[in-house]
């Protein structure tokens, strides 16, 4: 019988551990990949092709509902679960829309996450009795109804991926270098990302950052 193969991402070391313990456990499970940040997950999903990916939301480099956009662009069939410890509708539809299946808190990881497995190995839906039903049917109606989710991004994914680098504090060119991109490329993407937002200072667009969920943490002078 074929194994499910599981790539798990999560920057913190010892959540890698727990969970990879945990699901290690289960039969015909195979954990292909681990990754310590979004941007990982991403080039791991494109080399192990994994059934399925748990991913953190707050991850350096890419967070995870970045890159959850990503790995269903490469690999529409791999199914997506993401682990938060955030409570936020908004957080839950955008996820939704982003191609997300699973979606559980830190919290209850530990009780939930096997199940929420089993569910996204059948290619079904998991979500526990906690999170907000309405959002979840709002969601599915929509999708029943042939409509497709309305935008609620105005940025390209680049220059969502730029937003979190520059979050993070980094220069023009390391970010060219995390990319593989010019340092005037991504000087253009700045301008172009500025403008859409209407902002002015590398501050407005750590606080912007910081609204959606885009970096849970960063440096304090960046915000001055």
């Amino acid at each position: 019988m074929k194994k499910l193969k599981i790539l798990i991402a999560d920057d913190h070391e010892l959540i890698r551990r727990g969970i990879v313990m945990l699901l290690e456990s289960q039969p015909d499970w195979e954990i292909c990949a681990q990754a310590s940040s979004g941007r990982e997950a991403v080039k791991l999903c494109k080399q192990f092709s994994p059934d399925v990916v748990v991913l953190d939301i707050g991850m350096p480099s890419l967070n995870g509902l970045d890159a959850a956009r990503q790995i269903k662009k490469v690999r529409p069939d791999t199914e997506i679960a993401i682990i938060t410890g955030l409570d936020s509708d908004q957080l839950l539809q955008d996820s939704l829309v982003a191609g997300v299946r699973a979606y559980l808190f830190k919290s209850e990881a530990g009780t939930h996450l096997v199940s929420a497995i089993e569910a996204l190995a059948r290619h079904e839906p998991y979500f526990n009795a906690h999170l907000p039903k309405a959002v979840f049917e709002r969601y599915c109606a929509a999708q029943e109804a042939g409509r497709g989710p309305e935008p609620i991004e105005v940025l390209t994914a680049r220059e969502r991926e730029v937003v979190q680098l520059v979050a993070e504090g980094n220069t023009n060119k390391q970010i060219a270098v995390i990319l593989g991109i010019s340092s005037r490329t991504v000087e253009v993407h700045r301008s172009s990302l500025m403008e859409k937002l209407g902002v002015r200072s590398v501050s407005d667009v750590v606080h912007y950052a910081i609204r959606n969920r885009m970096v849970i943490r960063v440096e304090p002078d960046l915000l001055a």
